[in-house]
């Protein structure tokens, strides 16, 4: 990435009312790239359906949190479980030359397309250059 763009990762606390049950998140992998329009984050997150998928901005703040979903078959209740459901929870400071308002997200197959544009005054324009 390039010094004008700044993404920087992020971890938080756990909340304290959280305290009490286990508040483990795994980081997913996330690969970013930078183009002159903006930033793409490709984030994996298996297992974890839309309706728990959580995107946040908060100021400067982007968070992506999600919970991988299990069923149990019908009528059948655990007699043993060795099976954690894991839950997913990544942060970044994003830059002020992110254009946070106009972020589009994309789940598909598991992995979360993050397309983050910069604001127009940090994009490349061309100059016309007149003759005379």
């Amino acid at each position: 990435m390039s010094n004008t763009t700044e993404l920087q990762k992020t971890t938080a606390a756990p909340n304290p009312a959280e305290r009490g049950a286990d508040t483990r998140a795994l980081l997913p992998r996330v690969d970013v790239y930078e183009d002159e329009r903006g930033i793409t984050l490709l984030a994996d997150l298996p297992g974890v359906p839309r309706d728990q998928l959580d995107i946040k901005v908060d100021g400067e703040t982007l968070t992506i949190e999600g919970a991988v979903s299990t069923t149990t078959p019908a009528g059948l209740q655990p007699a043993y479980v060795e099976l954690r459901v894991p839950r997913y929870r990544r942060a970044f400071t994003l830059s002020r030359e992110l254009d946070a308002s106009r972020i589009e997200a994309n789940l598909k197959d598991g992995v979360l397309n993050l397309r983050i544009p910069k604001q127009e005054h940090a994009q490349p324009r061309r100059v016309t250059v007149q003759v005379g």
